[in-house]
């Protein structure tokens, strides 16, 4: 409770001061001694009045604080209404040097408070907002951090190469929202070229974040190729390896680990494959960053379990998007279109499909799929049992013998085309298997780097035409250009989808792109690509 501070004006008030009075305390009757108010903090803080202020507000109308009150209007005199953010080990707190009230309802999402402690945590992501909100209350904010929102580089930054049209249109809309914003464009349009180009053009401490090893390099050859910085202005921070640049690029992984000790020195963040972000763990990445300036990137912002739309308050919200459809009419990917070929399970596959497809509908009861996986999560036995049934039937159709055989098909009619082709699959199993029968390289995320390198080569120089990619060469690797993909067994979502399509865009001399989709009908599979079949391709 706050402080009651009692006052009393002797003789009669004159109405006009009386009604001055009303406007920030309550009156509580008379007494042989005048008239009796008691301060209402709620009112006075309507009036914009400070605690000094309103002190001497009440004693130029004649108000003679009680006795009682002395102690705490000496204690209002010797003090303003401040309030102290400052460091905590590695977390920043506010420390408040006045009772805040029910203003505290006004900070809710940028403070939180330890019991342990007794002070308030800063949210870091809100760290900036939340001084501005506390002055607008008029509050004195004493910032002991050092942190600042703008971290220039003392490195001159220079963009080297050239953007095209759709891909200036989205650093101007970075700009137009004060680089806050999600940019999401195909694979293979150039995406990373939209945040090197706004990097340059904000010329502040950066760090990026990438989902995989693989694409930090790629992206530490892209700042490379496009700015005049040398390799030493860049880091990278991983592993044993980790050197703290200017320029900085991390992975996921890292960065959750090491995000507090890295986030004051950044002023910019841009986070790679951005549909990731909102996963409980890698949203603590955003959380914890004090970077005002965010950008995120991704081919596929749309999650399957609907969490991109936190990405509005991680990052903010999509700023600029276009469709493969919409560049590919442009000229600046390949033409391409998308065939559904339909395979059957053979007689004994069908058998254990509808065994199990029974066995699944008994033990969810009539549940949707959404309420069995949430009933599992919470141990119900049926419900995962009814889950254990649907991952057997996911992986019987996957699997299915006829897949393997069409897959053949189209390989073999694709090469007398001269076709260069990657084959997509889920399974590990699977991909050697097909590998093994076209004599083709396997890509699973086993290799290690150097053997995985070697085969990209390969693919790259054409010392073979056909390469099997497991879930690895879906993101985080730079597959090279090939014009038919064939995807034999997948998730059914549309962002592995998209990821897949975009690896065989890449605009060519009279290139058209085909992308085939086997399928096995009266499955799951048949109703998720019946979804598809009419998508006009939009985020």
């Amino acid at each position: 409770m706050r402080a009651r501070i009692v006052f009393r004006v002797k003789g009669w008030i004159d109405k006009e001061v009386f009604k001055e009075l009303l406007s920030v305390a309550d009156y509580m009757g008379r007494d042989s001694s005048g008239s009796i108010f008691e301060v209402n903090w709620l009112k006075a803080r309507e009036k914009g009045l400070k605690p000094q202020d309103l002190l001497s507000f009440i004693e130029d109308r004649g108000g003679v604080f009680d006795e009682r009150s002395m102690p705490y209007v000496r204690r209002l005199r010797e003090k303003s209404e401040k309030v102290v953010l400052e460091w905590m080990g590695v977390d920043v707190i506010m420390r408040p040097y006045t009772y805040l009230g029910d203003r505290l309802s006004d900070l809710r999402g940028m403070v939180s408070y330890n019991k342990a402690s007794r002070v308030f945590l800063v949210k870091p992501m809100m760290f900036f907002e939340l001084k501005h909100r506390l002055g607008l209350m008029g509050l004195e904010v004493e910032d002991k951090t050092g942190l600042q929102e703008s971290l220039p580089l003392s490195i001159r930054l220079e963009f080297t190469g050239s953007l095209r049209d759709y891909q200036e249109e989205a650093v101007k809309a970075l700009e137009k929202q004060d680089w806050r914003g999600v940019v999401a464009l195909p694979t293979g349009s150039g995406k990373t070229v939209v945040a090197i180009a706004a990097m340059t053009r904000l010329k502040e401490r950066t760090l990026v974040v990438t989902y995989t090893k693989e694409q930090m390099f790629q992206w530490a050859d892209m700042i490379q190729k496009f700015t005049n910085l040398r390799r030493e202005h860049i880091g990278l921070y991983y592993g044993e390896r980790k050197r703290i640049a200017p320029i900085m690029i991390t992975t996921y992984q890292t960065a959750y680990r090491h995000i507090k000790k890295l986030a004051p020195l950044f002023s910019l963040l841009i986070i790679d494959e951005v549909h990731h972000l909102p996963a409980d763990k890698f949203r603590h990445i955003a959380v914890n960053s004090f970077a005002p300036k965010r950008i995120g990137l991704s081919a596929t912002v749309v999650r399957e379990d609907g969490r991109h739309v936190e990405l509005f308050s991680l990052l903010g919200g999509v700023v600029y998007h276009k469709s493969p459809s919409e560049l590919a009419e442009k000229g600046y990917l390949a033409p391409y279109i998308i065939r559904q070929i339909y395979v059957k399970l053979n007689g004994k596959e069908r058998e254990e499909y509808t065994s199990l497809r029974q066995a699944y509908r008994s033990f969810a009861g009539g549940r949707t799929f959404e309420e069995v996986v949430r009933d599992a999560k919470h141990g119900d036995k049926r419900a995962l049992l009814a889950l254990k049934a649907h991952s057997r039937m996911r992986l019987l159709v996957n699997m299915a013998e006829e897949k393997l055989r069409k897959t053949q098909e189209i390989v073999r009619r694709e090469l007398e085309l001269g076709s260069k082709i990657i084959i997509f699959t889920q399974y590990v199993e699977q991909a050697e298997k097909l590998g093994e029968i076209l004599g083709a390289p396997v890509l699973t995320g086993q290799l290690d780097t150097p053997t995985r390198r070697r085969i990209l080569q390969g693919f790259k120089n054409n010392e073979f035409r056909v390469l099997v990619v497991t879930t690895v060469g879906d993101e985080g690797i730079d597959i090279p250009d090939a014009n038919v993909g064939i995807i034999v067994a997948g998730t059914g979502s549309r962002r592995q989808f998209f990821q897949r399509l975009g690896r065989i865009l890449r605009p060519g001399v009279n290139k058209q792109a085909k992308l085939y989709e086997i399928i096995v009908k009266e499955t799951v599979e048949e109703s998720q690509a019946r979804r598809r079949k009419n998508l006009s391709l939009e985020f």
